[in-house]
C-alpha cells in the first residue's frame, strides 16, 4: 500500500508506511461549546508545513487575477518556515491547519465561489491523477470554525479522461450543522444530495471518503458508513482528492465566509 500522510496535531503517534500518522480525538457530538484540540505534538508558532507533511499537496487561494487564483506549490508549503498567510495558516491555540475562504475572492473559471483548498499531488510534483480501480481513501478530522451558509470540506474531483470539470463527489457542511454528501449524477453535471450527519459549528468531527472496486463510493462520518454507486459514465475519468475550505456562497463581503481547521488528513491508495 502506498500512503500519503499529513502529519497532524493530535495526541497519539502510530507508525505507518511512508511516514507517521497521528490518531484523531473522538469526534464531538452536536451539543456543547466549540472545540479547541490542543496537543503537545503541534508547534503553534510555525507554519502548517512545520506540523504537517505537505509534500503531496498544492494550495489554491482566493487571490490572484480574475479566473486565475494563486496556487502555492508543495515545495513552498513545506517546513516550519513554509508558506502561510491570512487564508492558510497555523491556529496559534492548537496548531490546526486552518483555511479561510471569504465570500468575495478570486475564483476559477468554472466556479462562482472562492476557496482556500489543497489539491492532491504526487510526491514527484506532478498532479495526482488516479484510476477508479483499486482502493482510494482520504481521512480527515476537522472542525468548521465559522460558516456563512455552506462549505465544501472534501472532494473527489475528476482529472483527465474527458472534458468535464465536475467533481465525482463533494462533502458539504452547512450552517445548520448538517453534513451533506453531493454525488454527481454524470460528468455532464447534476448532484444528488444525501444528509449523512449533524455536528454543531465549532465541534470536532471526522470523515473518510473513498472509492473501491471501480464502482462504489464509501463514506464514513463519525463512524457511520454509507455506500453509493458510481455511474459508469465516470469510468473513463481519472480522479484526485481535495480538502480545505471551498466556500459555497458569494457576496461583496471579505469578512463573511468559511473558516475550517484540520487536525488530521491522510490519503491512501492501494
Amino acid at each position: 500500500m502506498r500512503m500519503r500522510t499529513l502529519l497532524t496535531s493530535l495526541a497519539t503517534v502510530v507508525a505507518v508506511t511512508g511516514g507517521l500518522a497521528l490518531t484523531a480525538p473522538a469526534a464531538s457530538g452536536s451539543t456543547g461549546a466549540a472545540d479547541v484540540v490542543a496537543s503537545p505534538l503541534a508547534d503553534p508558532s510555525v507554519a502548517p508545513g512545520g506540523n504537517f507533511d505537505l509534500g503531496v499537496w498544492q494550495l489554491q487561494e482566493p487571490v490572484g487575477s480574475p479566473g486565475s487564483p494563486t496556487t502555492i506549490s508543495s515545495s513552498r508549503l513545506q517546513g516550519a518556515n513554509g508558506f502561510q498567510d491570512s487564508y492558510f495558516y497555523t491556529d496559534t491555540r492548537d496548531g490546526a491547519m486552518t483555511f479561510w475562504a471569504p465570500e468575495k475572492g478570486v475564483t476559477t473559471p468554472n466556479s462562482n465561489y472562492a476557496r482556500s483548498e489543497l489539491r492532491e499531488m504526487n510526491r514527484s510534483g506532478s498532479a495526482a491523477n488516479w484510476s477508479l480501480s483499486g482502493t482510494h481513501t482520504m481521512k480527515a478530522t476537522l472542525r468548521v470554525v465559522s460558516v456563512t451558509s455552506n462549505v465544501c470540506v472534501g472532494q473527489i474531483h475528476l482529472g483527465t479522461g474527458g472534458t468535464s470539470t465536475k467533481p465525482l463527489l463533494e462533502l458539504y457542511y452547512r450552517s445548520s450543522g448538517d453534513i451533506v454528501l453531493g454525488t454527481e449524477n454524470s460528468p455532464a453535471g447534476g448532484q444528488t444530495l444525501h444528509t449523512v450527519g449533524n455536528v454543531s459549528v465549532g465541534k470536532t468531527w471526522s470523515y473518510t471518503i473513498g472509492v473501491s472496486g471501480g464502482n462504489t463510493i464509501n463514506l464514513t462520518v463519525n463512524g457511520s458508513t454509507t455506500h453509493y454507486a458510481i455511474p459508469s459514465s465516470f469510468n473513463a475519468y481519472k480522479q484526485y482528492f481535495k480538502a480545505g475550505s471551498y466556500n459555497q456562497s458569494s457576496s461583496d463581503s471579505t469578512t463573511k465566509g468559511a473558516r475550517v481547521a484540520f487536525y488530521g488528513l491522510t490519503v491512501a491508495h492501494s
